[in-house]
């Protein structure tokens, strides 16, 4: 794969990046994109005026109307590809021809022979391509993939997530408008999709039902995959209704639920209990906040008030020095592993 030579990556010559597009997704990488030695060095809209509003929004020196001026610029080291779906693999393909590593927003493509063809492209040319999604850095899911890779919960038997929206049909929306390559599956899908494969692999078999909107787009899809193992993972997405989003890796020694685990413009907060109450204490829950810079995850234990301990109900106290009662003890502790963000 390509790299960036060393001089580029010294202190006093950061990372140049190229956007491709000046939408709503381009504007919180942008917002984030001060992380590291990087900077935002160019940026390209269809609306020449769009990509000089943001080029001053975000501070970067150069903006155009045109994409391939973007990636045609020498000083430009990385190109961000973050426009509308049906251009993914068109644009993808310009910068690997002019050999700039390229981060490609989800989908990579709209459909498998496109993102095999951006794929084959990249590796027969020696160049970075990536496409852009979040979770293989989501903190959370780290933490989730490190419990697993421990033994915690033995082996991954079950997989369950879901991210559905709720959205009132409007044809002009970016979602039900296929020659926008709308659909939940493209939008939301990929994430519990790509949620499963990280724990499960690819699936041996699968089985898939759902429903259209009046445009043709699918308005929900659910998803069943099979493996030789006997492992299954159930997977969900729409835009008909929007559901809590909490995902769940299910292993012989209980489950792992990561809550949310997508972004949520409000995260479910569990009302705050009375000390004396059985269940968790309100200092057990998150704050309910999802800020950029703020995604602290943390580890929770099923039952009982946050503690490093595992919980010990009255009527077990009697019994907690009993070899039998250790080894209740130890299951409940392991019955559910937490993750939150707070």
């Amino acid at each position: 794969m390509s790299q960036l030579s060393v001089s580029k990556l010294s202190p006093d010559r950061p990372i140049r990046w190229g956007f491709l597009g000046a939408g709503g997704i381009a504007a919180s990488m942008a917002t984030d994109l001060h992380h590291g030695n990087n900077m935002l060095y160019s940026v390209a809209a269809r609306d020449v005026d769009r990509a000089a509003a943001f080029a001053g929004r975000f501070g970067a020196a150069h903006s155009y109307g045109d994409y391939r001026a973007v990636i045609e610029d020498p000083e430009v080291d990385v190109v961000y590809v973050a426009t509308t779906h049906p251009f993914h693999r068109e644009q993808a393909l310009m910068a690997i021809d002019a050999g700039k590593p390229v981060l490609i927003e989800k989908p990579l493509a709209l459909n498998a022979a496109q993102a095999r063809e951006v794929t084959t492209a990249a590796r027969d040319r020696g160049i970075f391509a990536m496409e852009a999604v979040w979770m293989r850095a989501n903190p959370l899911i780290l933490k989730a993939r490190a419990l697993v890779a421990r033994g915690d919960i033995g082996d991954v038997l079950a997989v369950h997530a879901d991210f559905s929206i709720g959205l009132d049909f409007d044809p002009a929306h970016r979602l039900f408008d296929l020659a926008n390559g709308g659909g939940a599956l493209l939008d939301l899908g990929v994430y519990p999709m790509h949620f499963a494969w990280l724990f499960l692999g690819r699936p041996d078999n699968q089985q898939v039902v759902g429903t259209l909107s009046p445009t043709g787009s699918d308005a929900t899809a659910a998803l069943q995959w099979g493996y030789r193992s006997g492992a299954t993972a159930q997977l969900r997405c729409a835009t008909t209704g929007l559901t809590p989003g909490r995902a769940t890796i299910a292993g012989p020694a209980g489950p792992i639920s990561v809550r949310p685990w997508v972004p949520t413009p409000r995260p479910p907060v569990t009302p705050p209990r009375s000390r004396g109450a059985r269940g968790p204490s309100s200092s057990s829950r998150p704050s309910g906040t999802w800020r950029s810079g703020q995604r602290r995850g943390f580890v929770r234990r099923g039952g009982g008030r946050r503690s490093s301990n595992p919980p010990v109900w009255k009527d077990a106290r009697r019994r907690q020095c009993s070899p039998e009662n250790r080894l209740v003890r130890k299951r409940r502790r392991l019955a559910e592993t937490v993750l939150r963000w707070q």
